[in-house]
């Protein structure tokens, strides 16, 4: 089921902790660990599942980082074609999770839009308002209690998601 929650100061609490563990399973090879999604923009109301971007210097050969991950208790979530520039993964590995890592190339367009999207919420406050409606509102249309339903609340945000990036890119924030 999606619940969006009021935000909570311990979200930023629960990101540095999990952040501690995946630089230790990663050493060098994580580049970048960030605290992306709807948590990591305060005052911002959200599904309480703290999303993680760890930028690699690369992703190849494909599944490089599963067992790594696995260590630390994520499952690999296979996504076709996409799981090739952003694998994603899930703790614990049923559901419901309570953390989301991706993973991306270091200063490869995956990353950019994550980090383009969230600094873009954080800065202008009235955009990150509309987007926190638009979420209750879906969560009413796609309850998430199925894949085919939490993809279809994910799917459902691109457009919103589409703008603010174009914002973002003509706020020269590429």
């Amino acid at each position: 089921m999606i619940v969006i929650t009021e935000y909570d100061a311990n979200w930023r609490v629960l990101f540095e902790e999990e952040a501690h563990r995946l630089r230790a399973a990663f050493g060098s090879a994580a580049l970048r660990i960030e605290h992306v999604g709807s948590t990591s923009v305060p005052g911002l109301a959200a599904k309480s599942v703290i999303d993680i971007q760890v930028s690699v210097l690369s992703l190849a050969p494909h599944g490089r980082y599963v067992d790594t991950l696995a260590a630390l208790g994520y499952r690999h979530v296979a996504l076709d074609d996409f799981d090739l520039v952003y694998p994603f993964f899930h703790k614990p590995a049923e559901w419901p999770s309570t953390h989301h890592v991706h993973l991306c190339e270091a200063g490869g367009e995956q990353e950019w839009k994550h980090l383009a999207f969230r600094n873009f919420l954080r800065s202008h406050p009235q955009t990150a308002r509309e987007y926190e409606a638009l979420k209750r509102e879906l969560s009413r249309t796609h309850n998430g209690d199925t894949p085919k339903s939490m993809e279809a609340y994910s799917l459902a945000k691109s457009e919103f998601v589409a703008n603010v990036l174009r914002a973002a890119r003509a706020a020269g924030d590429a």
